[in-house]
């Protein structure tokens, strides 16, 4: 199993998944919430939109342009399955998951 890697690069998955959340988000938001440079998200909203998986509108508010992303189709289904894969990597079938670094252990049972 291979993961997107078009999903893959840092950026672009959490791009992916704050809209996934979302209906739209309007690039300044994203940007703040990511805490990215105007031509870092530029440059990864643009790679998801070659891809399929985002939808890029533009437009005013006022007399300002704005513009908003928004997940595909595509887009939410390659990111379902993204998360789907990275679950089988991270908790495969028949493994025992280990509780995080810290967590207290319960008492071996008699």
């Amino acid at each position: 199993m291979d993961l997107d890697p078009v999903i893959h690069a840092p950026v672009r998955l959490r791009i992916v998944s704050l809209l996934a959340a979302a209906e739209e988000a309007e690039f300044g938001f994203v940007r703040d919430a990511l805490g990215v440079s105007d031509s870092v998200l530029s440059k990864h909203g643009s790679a998801l939109e070659a891809a399929g998986y985002v939808r890029v509108r533009k437009g005013h508010v006022g007399k300002r342009p704005r513009t908003w992303y928004r997940l595909t189709d595509a887009g939410r289904s390659a990111f379902r399955t993204y998360v789907s894969d990275l679950q089988k990597i991270v908790s495969p079938s028949g493994l025992t998951v280990l509780p995080p670094a810290g967590t207290p252990r319960a008492p071996d049972a008699p």
